[in-house]
């Protein structure tokens, strides 16, 4: 029988199949992404994935939740912890946060960004998904206004808007882009750096 703390450190079976499914999209794309793969992959009974996400567009909205969720969680590590409003004291500590979060999604956390890419391109296709990527989409942005009004901006929705493009951005050219491959790997003191004009000009453009 397993103990409590073994229970609390293994997923629930939801999050089980939403873990798994992000990974074979991340290592075969959309294509490989089907209810029986899913449970092979997990080590699952057959049929389970079937049971808990009936078709494949609640498969795809459960991935959108997750990643949510686990980029949220990096957000609460690389602060502290700290609440969804972060009043950040200075613009080169918003930077050195920011580039943090770049410099672990680049690296470990790299699978879960291409991921991330490819089943975004399914909202564009799918209207029924729309709903649940947008939803997905409003938590980051919500830390990202929040950081950016104790910033001083005036409009930090807007500027926060420009900000998470920027960072998706980037995101893209160094993981997807036509030079991905033969970039260097990443380097915390140029992320920061990018970082910092980053925030400079969301809030030049919103302040």
């Amino acid at each position: 029988m397993s103990t409590p703390r073994q229970r609390a450190r293994t997923p629930d079976r939801r999050t089980l199949i939403a873990d798994t499914a992000i990974g074979l999209v991340a290592a075969t794309g959309l294509r490989g992404l089907t209810h029986r793969a899913v449970d092979g992959a997990a080590g699952l009974p057959a049929g389970s994935t079937s049971y808990y996400f009936r078709t494949r567009t609640a498969l795809i909205a459960a991935c959108y939740q997750r990643l949510a969720d686990l980029d949220l969680g990096d957000l609460g590590d690389v602060e502290g912890g700290a609440p969804p409003v972060l009043p950040v004291p200075d613009r080169d500590a918003a930077a050195t946060a920011l580039a943090g979060l770049l410099y672990r999604w680049l690296t470990v956390g790299r699978e879960r960004q291409l991921a991330r890419f490819e089943l975004s391109l399914e909202a564009a296709r799918n209207p029924a998904l729309e709903a649940d990527f947008l939803r997905a989409g409003q938590g980051p942005r919500a830390r990202a206004s929040g950081v950016l009004a104790a910033l001083g901006a005036e409009r930090p929705e807007e500027a926060a808007e420009l900000l998470v493009a920027w960072t998706d951005g980037l995101l893209y050219d160094r993981l997807a882009g036509a030079l991905a491959r033969s970039r260097v790997a990443p380097d915390q003191a140029e992320l920061a750096a990018v970082a910092r004009r980053m925030i400079d000009a969301a809030l030049a453009s919103h302040g």
